[in-house]
């Protein structure tokens, strides 16, 4: 769990770092003179980052079909450690011009294809390696630490806002947090090499899909909890900038939102997770998609009209519990459907498509209907729209838990996707 968990965390950290530095990156690379401070320019670049994605997912997922899971991951959390550290140390657009925001864009593209070849891998590594009536538990801390990550990007931002002047913190602060995250990729490259791997070790027997294809309806449903998942996730990630730039909040408010967020999703996940393993998937994801439907917009609304810090505060830990009993579950439902064979890939495919065109376009999109309409409450409306679509999914797919109403172990979740969830 340490092994796989360090090279996620690494990954999400830089994504949430870049997404919650988005104001300070976009004064950096981009002239003043194209937006009003960068920002829109900033959460473009942002979305770049989930263009290759499935380019990631397709050649890291299926070489981790093919050699290994360890393999595979190894390759993405090198890949990223390499893009972390050159973001750090490019020169703003001031010291170099148009080579700035060129060099920004590139290395979000390594970072997008690194993630998207991780996803894969590391959530077929867990399941493999979890009891049947464990798998629930194992993916909700793995998913738990997504959100430690974020945790950590939070109080690294906190901090730094807290320490430095403004100025400093658009000219060479934001870099401190990059620096920080490369620094563990050595650490994180050794603990992993040593890790057995999985894919042929694997006591999990799955009776081959006919033609070997997985059928259209199943990665169709499977896209539509995607959306939701990613939408829901990125909408939360972003409440650091809207804190900021919609309700006009202190920055040091606004990254102490990102660690209420890194508590509350956590606890939800590994919580949601264990439950799973006794009561099934779709009953949690029932309880994640329906309160989050029903509170989205009543919890914008009052950060909108009373925006406090206690009101924020309170509203982000709903909502980030409620995302986290969604991600973990359309994750470990999605994932354990698949046979053993193509898991990595077919996972690590459907998860980077789903998030590059859905939630790689969240943030930008948001904030320009916030732009647009005027309405603060723009982002609370296009994720009740998401959450209705993934919701729906949810609804039509087949539970995928081994092990539902006991705590033991019963049918394999392989033989239970063949019969049920996909065929």
């Amino acid at each position: 769990m340490a092994a796989v968990s360090i090279g996620t965390t690494l990954e999400i950290y830089d994504f949430c770092t870049f997404a919650y530095f988005a104001i300070q990156i976009g004064r950096s690379f981009f002239p003043q003179s194209w937006t009003s401070h960068g920002l829109l320019f900033s959460l473009a670049s942002f979305g770049i980052g989930f263009i290759t994605r499935p380019l990631g997912g397709i050649v890291i997922g299926r070489y981790g079909d093919r050699v290994g899971r360890t393999s595979a991951m190894l390759w993405s959390f090198g890949l990223m450690g390499a893009a972390i550290l050159g973001l750090a140390l490019t020169p703003s657009y001031a010291q170099i011009g148009i080579a700035a925001p060129i060099l920004l864009v590139s290395f979000r593209l390594v970072q997008g294809f690194a993630l998207g070849g991780e996803v894969g891998p590391s959530v077929a590594y867990l399941i493999e390696s979890a009891p049947p009536h464990r798998r629930g538990l194992y993916v909700g801390m793995l998913i738990a630490t997504y959100s430690v990550a974020t945790l950590i990007a939070g109080l690294v931002g906190f901090i730094l806002a807290a320490s430095l002047q403004p100025a400093q913190l658009d000219d060479w602060g934001w870099r401190i947090a990059f620096v920080i995250g490369a620094a563990v990729v050595p650490v994180g490259l050794y603990i992993r090499r040593s890790l057995p791997d999985t894919l042929h070790q694997s006591e999990e027997r799955v009776a081959p899909l006919p033609g070997n294809r997985i059928p259209p309806r199943f990665i169709v449903l499977s896209l539509m909890m995607v959306l939701a998942g990613t939408i829901s996730n990125y909408v939360v990630d972003y409440m650091t900038t809207y804190a900021q730039d919609t309700l006009k909040l202190a920055a040091m408010v606004a990254f102490g939102a990102t660690i209420v967020n890194g508590v509350c999703f956590p606890i939800a996940a590994t919580i949601g997770g264990a439950i799973s393993d006794r009561v099934g998937r779709k009953p949690v994801m029932s309880c994640g998609f329906g309160l989050m439907l029903m509170l989205t917009v009543p919890l914008f609304m009052a950060m909108t009209e009373m925006p406090s810090r206690a009101v924020v505060y309170g509203s982000i830990a709903v909502l980030s519990g409620l995302q986290a009993l969604i991600a973990s579950m359309v994750m470990l439902g999605i994932s354990e459907s698949l046979p053993l064979a193509s898991r990595s890939g077919a996972f690590g495919i459907i998860y980077a498509v789903g998030a590059a065109v859905f939630g790689g376009s969240t943030q930008f999109v948001i904030k320009g209907l916030i732009d647009l309409t005027g309405s603060p409450l723009a982002p609370a409306w296009y994720l009740t729209g998401a959450l209705v679509i993934g919701g729906a999914a949810m609804l039509a797919m087949r539970e995928s838990a081994p092990c539902k109403n006991i705590a033991g172990p019963t049918r394999s979740a392989g033989d239970r996707a063949i019969t049920d969830g996909i065929n």
